[in-house]
């Protein structure tokens, strides 16, 4: 089932986190595709913010590959891959990814296609495209 968000500019971006929450259910592991400068860290981020993560903890992990995160109203972990750098699936698999994916802790992957093959069949796919006048659309395919 495909759902669809439009973000015309960043001040809506915290209700277009809010709608992307209403979508969640039991889902713990998404995966954001798009180009470089779409907005995949961006809406992360403010995500992370209406997932009640402090504003300035959150980033991209380019450097780190995971940067662990932790709510400050439910508690709940939160693991932000960023996998660009990663050059090939067993360099995922060395630093266990699959672990994290298994944990039960809502993982926020972005360029998951450098690792598709290791992805769990109940990933949420999230496609960040950005149109002509510089809007966003956020498509949100639920498994």
């Amino acid at each position: 089932m495909k759902h669809e968000i439009q973000v015309h500019n960043l001040d809506e971006l915290p209700q277009a986190a809010r709608h992307f929450m209403s979508l969640m259910g039991d889902y713990t592991v998404y995966a954001f595709y798009g180009a470089m400068g779409a907005g995949k860290t961006t809406f992360i981020n403010a995500l992370c913010r209406e997932l009640g993560v402090e504003s300035d903890m959150t980033g991209s992990p380019s450097f780190a590959i995971i940067n662990e995160y932790r709510s400050d109203t439910t508690a709940e972990l939160i693991y932000h891959f960023d996998c660009y750098r990663l050059e090939n699936e067993q360099e995922a698999i060395d630093i266990d990814a699959e672990d994290y994916f298994d944990s039960g802790a809502l993982c926020l992957i972005e360029w998951p296609e450098r690792i598709d093959a290791l992805l769990p069949d109940d990933t949420v796919r999230v496609d960040i495209t950005v149109n002509d006048d510089e809007s966003r659309t956020i498509i949100v395919t639920l498994p």
